[in-house]
């Protein structure tokens, strides 16, 4: 299906490669105003024309609720780049509000680019949630070293993001309950365990990912638990029922169309973001692809893995073989 698809032997062949002792890990120094600090990156097969860097959650979040990619992009021979952004689990943490902002992240992914020698000919860039808005920051300032962009259930506005989650998912909430998160918030609490369990029980389990709590798979609670609260709350707010931090007003609705690179904007009917929107950005840039998750939420490759995986796959695939024809796939 595609020009340059890897053999098995060939995909698994680490054989000279810097990182063979190390299981694929590198840790990448990255400059940045407040000195010199290490990101952490696992590299997971070998693809001359197809390599993907992921871009996580948050902000302060974990590569770890990747991990589901291990049970197909290996199989399609595509090499991935797991990877902790700057103040996340595995990667240093400076403890310095300054360098929580969008153009050093982008700097940063940048740097990561250059270090892993990712360019044009094989770089995809796939971002998800907050690592969507990141994902689309770094095409604007650098869309000439991508390949491909993937935006993962995240829209291109704050404002509209919050007028999602007011106009349509909080009336649709227990209004006890929610006027008990809202006082929660207020008051700052979000160590008492009733706002978590509140936020599971009332939004998460219906939005973030469609399974009772106790049956989410461990790579995600495992990045929730590693989650940086130091970078999570000022940037987001403190939690998914919108944005509350830095990211409010962020708004790249007017930009899209300024992305020639070939985009796909992956959104789901229960998200905590609205699957209209994203369809629209998807048509908003040149040259864009719409991925419909039908019973997907927020972490639509758990909730809707199949149309996930195939839609992610089958985009890398026409996009490295010269085919892609920027149509929608909603059906």
């Amino acid at each position: 299906m595609t020009r340059n698809r890897p053999t098995a032997e060939a995909y698994l062949d680490y054989t000279g490669r810097d990182d063979l002792i190390s299981g694929g890990v590198r840790m990448i120094p990255i400059e940045t105003p407040k000195g010199t600090f290490k990101v952490w990156t696992k590299r997971i097969g070998n693809s001359p024309t197809m390599k993907l860097l992921l871009l996580h959650g948050g902000p302060g979040a974990t590569h770890e609720y990747f991990e589901v990619f291990d049970s197909y992009l290996p199989a399609a021979g595509i090499e991935y780049y797991y990877y902790d952004q700057l103040g996340s689990f595995y990667s240093d943490q400076p403890d310095d509000p300054d360098l929580w902002d969008i153009p050093r992240f982008v700097d940063e992914v940048e740097q990561v680019r250059q270090a892993l020698g990712l360019d044009k000919d094989n770089f995809y860039l796939l971002g998800s949630s907050w690592g969507g808005i990141l994902g689309m920051e770094y095409a604007f300032a650098h869309q000439e070293n991508l390949k491909g962009l993937i935006i993962s259930n995240m829209m291109a506005s704050g404002p509209a993001y919050n007028a999602y989650a007011h106009d349509v998912l909080m009336p649709a909430m227990d209004q006890e309950a929610l006027a008990e998160i809202k006082a929660l918030e207020a008051a700052e609490d979000y160590d008492n365990p009733r706002f978590e369990e509140l936020l599971m029980e009332q939004h998460y389990i219906h939005h973030v990912l469609r399974k009772p709590a106790d049956e989410w798979p461990e790579p995600v609670t495992r990045s929730f638990s590693h989650i940086n609260p130091k970078i999570y709350i000022p940037m987001q707010g403190p939690s998914e029922l919108g944005l509350g931090g830095k990211l409010l007003d962020w708004d790249r609705t007017g930009d899209l169309g300024n992305l020639e690179v070939p985009t796909l904007v992956i959104g789901a009917q229960y998200d905590t973001m609205d699957p209209t929107h994203k369809e629209w950005m998807a048509s908003a840039v040149q040259n864009g692809r719409y991925l419909y998750c039908p019973t997907g939420s927020h972490l639509a490759m758990y909730d809707d893995y199949q149309t996930y995986a195939d839609g992610l796959v089958q985009f890398i695939y026409d996009v490295d073989a010269g085919t892609f024809p920027g149509e929608t796939d909603k059906d």
